[in-house]
């Protein structure tokens, strides 16, 4: 059986809204919905019952997203009732998951024609409540937040193993010996070239707001902070010689991307020039506390499938979970150019809305590789629990 090549040929993103803001009124299912459509839309020729399948991926799923937000997805945005649909959940790099996943079932003549992407909506993730042991409790009864973390833990896992995501990113700083000052650094940097990228027009090919919103740019971009402003907040997470800030760590966020990959055939079919064609991926674990350095052995691993180096990339998203998890992994992969790394500016600015990010990351990409016309390209996050998860794209 011979492998197919694979090629995205479009990719679109909503503005990343931030926690209570101008998309936290859209339910999670609209947003997904709204970036199908949107993605179908912008290639006419292809007729959509010709999509094979559907591949969302979504953190949450315990609200509005509705179990599985891939199929309601495909029947809000008035796709053909035969098109099916399936929600797949690697925690912050489901959305690459669902690309990986989808890219996969191409390759090995599964499907020739697939969306795939990401969402979440942080700001209407519900509170869930544990059903009583025993009928008609007598005391209260907890509900759980399903924002973002730990809930409902095993009391079987270690202690060291379930720290907060913020602590993970102290212990990150810790072992490299990460300061203050190289945190703020790093997000001043990435809200500066967000904002850069947005005024230049770099994000008009890639982003489609949701109708009926006031919000065309990505909402937590501060275009005016600085070292100074960085510096007044306090840390989150730890009272006493804490790094991590809300400055220096990604917000709260809703959105949703989504990529349509295709193969030769379904490439005829659209009449368009791919954006890129995907090449290698690889996922790798950690120890869960460390979760933040978990795309560095994803990362070396993609690239030495793929037969390349750091220095053969000209782009890599990274998703920026926190300045001091971003700053660690470089640190690792002392052959890498930290120039080429979120020339449009990273999740600390942009946002990290879970289940969308890694579809961003890979849309993103694969937009910067046909600006530049030709190249290699990466796209890798950490992942809560220990996992990193990394997809190499050439053009």
């Amino acid at each position: 059986m011979s492998i197919r090549d694979v090629y995205i040929v479009d990719a679109v993103r909503t503005p990343i809204g931030k926690f209570g803001g101008a998309l936290a009124s859209v339910r999670p299912d609209d947003l997904a919905a709204h970036v199908v459509r949107a993605l179908v839309d912008r290639s006419p020729a292809l007729d959509p019952a010709r999509v094979d399948d559907v591949y969302f991926g979504d953190a949450n799923g315990a609200g509005e997203d509705n179990r599985d937000v891939a199929r309601m997805a495909v029947l809000l945005a008035g796709l053909p009732v035969t098109v099916p649909g399936v929600t797949v959940n690697r925690l912050c790099g489901s959305g690459l998951e669902a690309v990986i996943q989808a890219a996969r079932a191409i390759a090995l003549g599964d499907a020739s024609v697939a969306i795939a992407g990401g969402v979440e909506s942080m700001s209407r993730a519900p509170w869930v409540l544990q059903k009583p042991e025993r009928a008609f409790p007598a005391g209260h009864q907890q509900l759980h937040s399903t924002t973002l973390g730990w809930r409902m833990t095993n009391p079987r896992m270690p202690a060291e193993w379930t720290v907060a995501l913020g602590e993970g990113a102290e212990l990150v700083a810790d072992k490299h010996g990460i300061t203050r000052e190289q945190q703020d650094s790093f997000a001043l940097a990435s809200h500066r070239k967000a904002a850069e990228a947005w005024a230049k027009g770099l994000y008009d090919d890639e982003v489609v707001p949701y109708p009926g919103v006031e919000l065309t740019r990505d909402e937590c971009i501060r275009d005016n902070t600085s070292m100074e402003a960085l510096a007044k907040l306090k840390p989150a997470f730890r009272s006493e010689g804490g790094t991590v800030t809300p400055g220096n760590s990604s917000p709260l966020n809703d959105g949703a991307a989504a990529l349509l990959l295709v193969d030769e055939d379904g490439l005829r079919e659209t009449g368009r020039e791919p954006l890129a064609r995907i090449r290698t991926s690889a996922v790798t674990g950690i120890e869960p506390q460390l979760f933040g350095l978990g795309p560095v052995a994803a990362v070396r691993r993609a690239l030495e499938k793929a037969g390349r180096s750091f220095a053969d990339l000209t782009t890599f998203e990274l998703n920026e979970a926190f300045a001091a998890q971003s700053l660690g992994c470089l640190a690792e992969w002392p052959e890498l150019d930290p120039e080429i790394v979120n020339p449009r500016g990273g999740a600390v600015a942009i946002g990290h809305p879970l289940g969308a990010s890694g579809a961003r990351l890979a849309g993103s990409v694969a937009h910067q590789l046909a600006a530049a016309g030709s190249g290699t390209g990466l796209a890798a996050l950490c992942i809560g629990v220990g996992q990193g998860l990394a997809l190499v794209l050439e053009r």
